[in-house]
């Protein structure tokens, strides 16, 4: 594919932050990995998949974008999902640019109107993103753009697709016109802030989140124990604790005679040796923790939310 940079009158290099928002699965996470061009946030059509405020890096020879991704935004039944929620806002301070994604595919309804309501005072310039695309007519998308313009007011309507990439350069074109010139704040080679321990512990969670339904997905809690490196057989070996709420929950994951987490290991250990770019032994443990989604202390020792940049 060839990169158009986008046309920065003044020769300046720009620099700056750009904070995803939107409702639970509107493909935040999806467009990072598009922009980026590889794997770096985990991604599931589970609400909370999102736990962690990602930040991606995307860096070109006229610019360097910051992408923030953030929890979806909904209304909270626990204490989780009040701090995810205050994650994501906590993520819109001192921004260039907010993107707000909505799912093409989807009504408009009344969960984009309350996230929509929450950005009128944000004072960073406002994209609106429809994304899945892929998924709709011409028709419907036409329609879905009036939808999002009656929301509140947006510097920019957009729309891509992260499954066929349609899209996406233009989104960054786009964005990048709002950043202010200024220096670069990572290097070139570096793709995201995150902690490789952090992206670990995610990889391992959506293996769990794309495998069971119903509760369970929520009650899952991702911690490594032991992480170390043998040059010797250039392989990482990895011990991780997945935490549940019940003793019932802890049988469902390790699955009949233990084929439930044999598979989910499995499944992950492809992500992780492409991640790490060697073999990975990876050894996982089920443990119950009660009610921990409830547990302000818990969550924070978990990593999650706030508790995440402690």
């Amino acid at each position: 594919m060839v990169i158009e940079e986008p046309n920065t009158a003044s020769g300046e290099f720009r620099s700056g932050f750009l904070t995803l928002v939107g409702r639970p699965n509107a493909g935040k996470s999806s467009l990072i990995n598009a922009a980026i061009g590889k794997k770096m946030a985990i991604t599931s059509n589970t609400a909370q998949t999102t736990r962690h405020r990602l930040r991606a890096i995307v860096s070109r020879p006229r610019y360097q974008l910051i992408m923030v991704d953030t929890p979806g935004l909904h209304k909270p039944h626990d204490t989780l999902g009040e701090e995810l929620n205050l994650a994501a806002f906590k993520a819109l301070e001192g921004v260039d640019v907010v993107a707000m994604l909505v799912d093409a595919s989807q009504p408009v309804g009344k969960g984009d109107e309350w996230v929509a309501q929450r950005l009128e005072k944000v004072k960073a310039k406002k994209v609106a993103v429809l994304s899945k695309i892929d998924l709709v007519t011409e028709e419907v998308l036409f329609k879905q753009i009036k939808a999002v313009e009656a929301l509140t007011h947006f510097d920019e309507i957009l729309f891509v697709s992260s499954l066929t990439g349609k899209g996406v350069e233009e989104f960054l074109s786009v964005v990048v016109t709002y950043l202010p010139p200024g220096p670069k704040w990572f290097p070139d080679d570096m793709q995201t802030d995150q902690p490789l321990e952090v992206m670990i512990s995610e990889f391992i969670r959506e293996k769990i989140l794309k495998g069971f339904f119903d509760e369970i997905p929520h009650a899952i809690g991702v911690v490594l124990e032991e992480m170390s490196y043998d040059r010797k057989k250039d392989m990482y070996v990895i011990l991780a604790n997945i935490f549940v709420e019940r003793d019932s929950q802890k049988g469902m994951i390790i699955g009949k005679a233990g084929t439930s987490i044999k598979s989910i290991g499995t499944q992950a250990r492809i992500d992780l040796e492409q991640l790490l770019g060697c073999k990975v032994f990876l050894e996982t443990k089920v443990k119950v923790k009660k009610n921990w989604r409830r547990d302000l202390n818990q969550i924070r020792r978990f990593g999650y939310g706030q508790g995440f940049d402690r």
